[in-house]
């Protein structure tokens, strides 16, 4: 599995890897053998391990959502509270980093927005790890569209628009993420909410 994933690490698009059955202290053995390998994550959820090699689409992607989101707050003058991708525990259950992560009003110790990137899809653990930690809503942008995902229940509803940034064109964000230039895309996004 090693020599395959520093493969995966050398790809331009992200690789993902499953194993089932692993208790947190084999995950814990696991996580630290990757400390020093540079584009991975590794994620575990009740017994589920899952690694990520991260590419540069996937790096892009992210960091231009997060400029264009940032652009929305302050026009909108929506008070906000990024936490990136700084890890999220449950001690023995859970541990996982979104790509993006927000609070709204004030800061909080669980986000209400969590974002992830998504180049290679098929993760078993796609909302099952926010369900555990209580976000409120969970977007995964995945084959150029935004996905949202309500909390409701202790289950995930997929929406329309998002219920936290009721007023934001989720169409607008779509197509300003496929331009090519991304000095256009925040160009043509912010003439666009400033209208």
């Amino acid at each position: 599995m090693t020599q395959t994933l520093e493969n995966a690490v050398n790809l331009p698009e992200e690789q993902r890897f499953f194993r089932h059955g692993l208790s947190w202290e084999q995950f814990k053995a696991i996580q630290a053998s990757f400390e020093n390998v540079p584009g991975v994550r590794l994620f575990y959820c009740e017994g589920i391990l899952e690694i990520v090699s991260i590419g540069k689409p996937h790096e892009a992607i992210k960091c231009l959502i997060g400029l264009l989101l940032g652009q929305y707050f302050v026009e909108q003058g929506i008070e906000f509270f990024p936490s990136g991708s700084f890890s999220q525990v449950i001690p023995k259950i859970l541990e996982y980093q979104a790509d993006l992560s927000y609070c709204f009003g004030t800061d909080k110790p669980i986000p209400d927005l969590c974002i992830e990137v998504v180049i290679t899809s098929g993760s078993p653990i796609k909302l099952q790890k926010y369900k555990l930690m209580g976000v409120p809503e969970v977007w995964f942008w995945e084959d150029g569209t935004i996905e949202v995902y309500c909390l409701r229940e202790q289950e995930y509803e997929k929406v329309v628009n998002s219920e936290l940034l009721a007023e934001l064109d989720l169409s607008l964000l779509n197509r300003c993420l496929l331009l090519s230039s991304p000095l256009e895309a925040i160009r043509e996004f912010r003439q666009d909410i400033q209208q």
